[in-house]
Parts: structure tokens; sequence; C-alpha cells
């Protein structure tokens, strides 16, 4: 059995590539700095050096390319790992990713698939300027083919790192940069994936479900234990897999609670969590003993770091919601 040493989810993120790249020789690490410098995180810290650079390539400074040479080299059968510096720079490697990358099985009718991940650090917290710090990561739930996956914690982040590595389609892969190093788990080594399109039940209660993912888990889990000390039980959902969603978790849920908030730091304007309210609307109205409600960023550009505490949100508005959703009758 494999030591479960105490990680970050850097440090995660590192062993899970170093992992797949040990034990599948087509697996290619590409992008910005990933290899001398290590990855503008340190994500890729190291790979080079155990590697060597005919798998873990330093790009130019050009998303396109690092995306169009992504999709090439895996219909030819690599599995290729780009990383994007921030999410804020991915919308440059929308054609490929949209109009290649996602629909190539079908295009082919299954005689060619895209084993592609790409990562990008994403959202906000860490005082950077505003195209450092967006949260669009319901506009690629939008597209077919595309799965869109998000961890929250190291060792989710290890598992499902290498489930998507491993998976035939592409996957978008976004890490919450607010939480890279903001604590540790003891994560094995040990090359278990974690499963993709699954919620995971992170709190089990009976009065409310709250749905969330990324780095707002944190705020979301300290709401749900200060309610806990108040008698109030919460289900908190980590939704982990925004497309293909696992609304079978979701809906479950709210049949046993029947009330449901749902917090990201994406703006509040056909943000994901309006498509989780709607299938609640559609599936679950029955069950719903109060309106369903949002938590989320502002209908604006992330703002300037002094303003990001106002923008983002916090336990206190968490609680808010829920405290009304409770009170509903």
């Amino acid at each position: 059995m494999a030591e479960r040493v105490e990680r970050t989810m850097v440090q995660a993120l590192n062993a899970a590539l170093a992992r797949a790249l040990a034990e599948d020789e087509r697996v290619l690490v590409l992008g910005e700095d990933v290899g001398i410098d290590g990855g503008v995180f340190r994500v890729t810290d190291g790979l080079l050096d155990r590697f060597g650079a005919g798998r873990v390539r330093d790009t130019p400074l050009a998303e396109t390319a690092i995306a169009g040479l992504s999709v090439g080299v895996a219909a030819q059968g690599f599995r290729p790992v780009a990383e994007i510096q921030f999410m804020g720079f991915i919308q440059s490697t929308v054609d490929q990713l949209v109009c290649h990358a996602s629909r190539l099985r079908w295009r082919t009718r299954g005689r060619l698939t895209c084993p592609l991940v790409v990562r990008a650090p994403y959202g906000g917290g860490i005082h950077a300027i505003e195209h450092h710090s967006e949260s669009t990561e319901a506009m690629f739930a939008h597209v077919p083919g595309l799965r869109v996956v998000i961890p929250s914690s190291p060792a989710r982040a290890y598992g499902l790192l290498l489930a998507a590595i491993r998976d035939p389609d592409p996957v978008l892969f976004l890490e919450p940069k607010r939480i890279y190093r903001a604590s540790r788990e003891g994560v094995p080594d040990d090359g278990a994936a974690a499963p993709l399109d699954s919620c995971f039940q992170l709190r089990d209660g009976d009065d409310l479900t709250l749905v969330t993912w990324g780095a707002m888990i944190v705020e979301t889990l300290a709401a749900a234990d200060r309610l806990a000390t108040e008698g109030v039980t919460a289900d908190v959902l980590d939704v982990a897999t925004l497309s293909p969603l696992d609304m079978g978790t979701i809906l479950r849920s709210v049949e046993k609670t029947g009330r449901c908030v749902i917090v990201h730091e994406a703006p509040l304007t056909a943000g994901f969590g309006a498509e989780i309210a709607a299938r609640l609307a559609e599936h679950g109205l029955l069950s719903l003993r109060a309106p369903v409600r949002r938590v989320t960023g502002y209908d604006t550009v992330p703002p300037l770091p002094r303003l990001e505490h106002l923008y983002l949100p916090s336990t206190g508005r968490v609680l808010a919601a829920a405290r009304e959703t409770l009170a509903f009758s």
C-alpha cells in the first residue's frame, strides 16, 4: 500500500502528472514555462529533469498554437496535457476546443478520439488582475463533447487528473488557484483515479442541500459547520464534474432536504448554478419546500485586488442565503 503523504493541491497535481508520464509513454506535457520553470504555479516542477524535453515541452506564448498542437498529437494517439497559465487566456483556445477537440469523435464517426487535457488555474482570491481571476466554466460546460472538471482538494485533484488523462475524450481541467497551497491532506501516490462525472458528498444532513465546486468549497463547508452549531444539518455536495453533470446525486439530496443553495464565484447571470436550478425546477419541483437560492459573484469583471473580497461569495453570504431558505414556508 502506497504511503499517504501530506500534500498541497500543487504537490498532488505534480504527483499525478509524474505518475501519468511514468506509466504511459504517450503522455506529453506542454505549455508556457512548464519545463525549465516548472509552470507558473510550479505544478510541473521537476518533470523536465525526470522525463526530458521530448515529453515535457516549453512552448511559445501562443495559446492557440498550444491547443492546436495538442489536438493534432491527440488525434495521432498521444495524450497531451496542455497548461494554459490563467483561465483568462483560454479564450484564444476556444476555436480549437469547441470546433475541433470536442467534436473529433463525432466528426470521424468514432474513428478518432481526442484524449487531450487542458489544465488552467482559474478563479479569484490571489489579488491578481482581472483576466487572471475569471471563472468562465459555464461557457465551456455548454460545449457538447468537452468534459469540464474542477477539483476542490489535493486528494480529488490527484485522482481526477489521473482519470482525465486516461480518458479517451477531451477534458478541460480547471484548478482553483486560491486553494493551490491553502491546505494539505494525505494523498497516496498509488495511481488510483477518482470517478469522473460524479458529485462528491462531503457532509451528510437532513435540512438543507449546499451545492458548490472549486475554491468555494471552503466557504460552503464553513457555513455548514456554522449551521451545525445552530442545529441545522446540511448535505454538502462538491459537483467536481460540471459537464456531464451528476444531477442524480443532487436530486436525491434535495428529495431528502427539500431546500437547496448553490454557491459559485462566477457571475450570476447564466452561471452554471442557473443550469442546476433549472433542472431542479424541471425534475425536482415537488421535492422543493423553498425556492432554490444562488450565492455567486456579480455580473461584472472581477474587480481589482482591493475589492476582490467583496466580489467573492463569503461564508456570511452563504449563511444568509441558507437561513432565508430555511425560513421559507
